[in-house]
């Protein structure tokens, strides 16, 4: 029977200690590092030599749906009652509301240094240190908002936006295309800074600290951003029926993309899973 994901916000106490007793026994057993390091060999970017599977390319959505499904099975190999929720950002949209409660995720990070000082997360607590980093900082840190850069969340009426394209992805597959569901859903826009950040970047550059590049998975919020990320697909699917992920066949020798995308069919990699077997979840889990 398929178990289901809920929004942060509906969980109750009793729902959000199990989630994050289950997290913390993930990373107490040393797997929850091992997540960190696949998203850091996996964050490659379009200038970038070789093949990309989880950023700036069609299997974006594929790729990290495996990924939940992945760390969910560790969550719930703890407690089987456990699943990942999801962050509603079109909603939840202040820096003290879900997830930022003492009792789920922890709040902001202090001015000085960005450190997460409250909820389960936080360094002082003895938990969660961090291991697989792009510095030597063991502490997770967040500037939520970043009052310094101010960014705002993306709105209902922005996601509206990427969820009404029926086309799944278009050429050159990558940063660059303007139409498409995918690329407007990650989020890679046109000119510099904030501005050009879309919904899924967006709320990572939100976020900031270590939400900031491939080592994003250290702030546990990255699995309640990307199971929201995860639900928009989900939507998508159901609004536009006849729609399949794309490109159906990769791309022709000669191609600058010829071998460093992945077509519905082929492998996913690092699973031997590919991007159609991931289209329909719907008996593995389902969506409140």
């Amino acid at each position: 029977m398929a178990y289901v994901r809920r929004d942060a916000g509906t969980l109750t106490r009793a729902e959000q200690r199990r989630f994050v007793k289950a997290l913390l026994e993930v990373k107490r057993r040393g797997e929850y590092d091992e997540f960190v390091r696949m998203h850091i060999e996996y964050f490659s970017a379009d200038g970038e030599h070789g093949p990309r599977a989880a950023h700036m390319a069609p299997s974006f959505l594929p790729w990290h749906r495996r990924f939940l499904l992945d760390l969910e099975g560790a969550l719930r190999r703890v407690d089987s009652s456990v699943t990942v929720p999801y962050w509603d950002w079109t909603r939840d949209r202040t820096t003290t509301s879900t997830p930022w409660t003492a009792h789920l995720l922890g709040g902001d990070g202090r001015r000085s240094d960005h450190q997460v000082t409250t909820g389960p997360f936080a360094h002082r607590e003895g938990h969660w240190t961090l291991k697989v980093n792009v510095t030597d900082r063991v502490f997770l840190t967040r500037d939520l908002g970043r009052p310094g850069n101010p960014i705002g969340l993306p709105t209902r009426s922005e996601l509206e936006w990427a969820l009404k394209d029926p086309v799944y992805d278009t050429a050159p597959w990558d940063s660059t295309v303007t139409r498409g569901f995918r690329n407007k859903l990650e989020g890679w826009g046109a000119g510099r800074g904030n501005t050009a950040w879309r919904n899924h970047n967006r709320v990572h550059g939100w976020v900031g600290g270590d939400m900031l590049g491939g080592a994003s998975v250290n702030d546990p919020v990255f699995w309640l951003h990307h199971a929201f990320i995860d639900l928009q697909w989900y939507r998508w699917q159901r609004r536009h029926r006849d729609a399949r992920y794309l490109p159906a066949t990769p791309p022709r020798r000669g191609d600058r993309q010829h071998g460093r995308i992945v077509a519905r069919r082929q492998s996913l990699p690092p699973w031997d899973v590919t991007p159609a077997e991931l289209e329909d979840v719907g008996r593995i889990y389902r969506y409140a």
